[in-house]
């Protein structure tokens, strides 16, 4: 079964967040009976990193023909609040190039000092200018004078809705970036058409917005690796799922016009943990992304960004202190960082899936219609090739 497309009727544009009630009915990867590896926390999302919130603003108006400044817009913006509420301290952190072609503002404070102390924000190609001055924006509004500093350079990074928004309308505003940091919150993560998701494609069906989580016991404690994802990437020909070659399986149900079907156009992965990392190591750990999109089939295609960004909420510093003192074990050994790579490989396999899964067929732009992963097709695949989990939670009627 195509879900419903977006309704041609809309004419009102939406910034909504999606309430973990709603959230929490959609269908997952898992629920298909795909099997992964390794354990998952509580939700399966980056919010099972204590601390982490994420916020959506989904941006929604018009259909027809493309009319640069009026629509059609699909677009709209991702926050990820590694600690919350709590803006007084900077995380580590750490960054990846899988390949180089995007934007991730703030990368060069990241690389140079090892910590950032603002929010993480997901959003299309053209809209990064206005969200890095709004979160800049609401930094100040939420900053003593004394610690503005740590709000001049968020981070902000992008992957290119051009094909079913309205890129050049430059459809995103302060109040849309206001709304998804305002209304981050725990639990469940809305996937799949929301947020900086919104207008994005990959594999040449419709992308967006996922996430995962992994459990990593190490001695005696036990830490969390979370990932989210803007999957807006990929031919359609090179996707795998649970090692199965899946786009070539399901060859047909293309993007309605051709160059829509191309690669060229970006993937975004942040990386949560608690566990107490050094910025090298955080560094390690995104770099560990790209086995984990490898995982899917991805190439890294020419003119495709695609970019990673790992934090520690267990390593910060107050914002502002003269003497930074590193709160991380700087001489784990092999095998303890090993656990924390595979679970970064194996959440970044999975939240990829779980955004194709979650994304529903869109039609934008010039009546572009993108279809979604047809789920009991998909079913169908994996069980032939003998990759189907036996008792899958839910079956789709498509």
């Amino acid at each position: 079964m195509i879900k419903t497309p977006v309704k041609a009727c809309l004419s009102v544009l939406l910034a909504v967040l999606l309430a973990p009630a709603q959230a929490s009915e959609a269908l997952r990867a898992r629920d298909l009976g795909i099997p992964f590896d390794g354990e998952p926390g509580p939700l399966n999302a980056i919010t099972d990193v204590t601390g982490v919130l994420v916020g959506h603003s989904t941006l929604i108006k018009g259909t027809g023909k493309r009319v640069v400044g009026e629509g059609p817009v699909r677009t709209g913006v991702t926050a990820v609040l590694p600690r919350g509420r709590d803006l007084s301290r900077m995380v580590a952190a750490g960054r990846a190039v899988i390949n180089g072609t995007g934007e991730m503002t703030g990368s060069w404070l990241i690389d140079e000092t090892g910590y950032f102390g603002g929010p993480v924000m997901l959003t299309g190609t053209t809209s990064v200018g206005m969200v890095h001055h709004a979160t800049a924006r609401w930094l100040r509004d939420r900053l003593p004078p004394s610690q503005w500093i740590a709000g001049l350079i968020p981070v902000v990074t992008e992957t290119l809705d051009s094909h079913l928004n309205d890129v050049w309308g430059f459809h995103v505003q302060a109040e849309h970036v206001f709304h998804a940091l305002d209304s981050a919150q725990g639990g469940t993560v809305a996937e799949g058409n929301v947020g900086g998701g919104t207008g994005m494609i990959a594999f040449a069906f419709k992308g967006g917005i996922g996430t995962a989580s992994r459990r990593v016991p190490i001695g005696e404690s036990s830490y969390t690796v979370g990932v989210l994802l803007q999957a807006n990437h990929g031919k359609r020909e090179d996707l795998l799922i649970a090692g199965v070659p899946v786009g070539r399986e399901i060859g047909d149900l293309m993007p309605t016009r051709a160059q829509a079907a191309a690669d060229k156009n970006s993937l975004v992965i942040i990386l949560a943990t608690d566990a107490p990392l050094t910025a090298t190591q955080l560094r390690r750990l995104a770099r560990r992304a790209a086995l984990g999109v490898g995982r899917g089939g991805s190439i890294g295609g020419y003119m495709s960004g695609e970019l990673a960004l790992a934090f520690s909420t267990g390593n910060t510093v107050a914002i502002g202190q003269q003497q930074q003192t590193l709160t991380s074990p700087t001489a784990w050994h092999g095998e303890a960082l090993n656990g924390l790579f595979k679970a970064a490989v194996q959440a970044t396999e999975e939240a990829l899936v779980n955004s194709l899964v979650a994304a529903e067929t869109m039609t934008g732009a010039d009546g572009l219609t993108v279809f979604e992963l047809p789920e009991a097709r998909l079913q169908s695949v994996l069980k032939r090739y003998n990759r189907l989990s036996r008792a899958p939670a839910r079956t789709p009627g498509n």
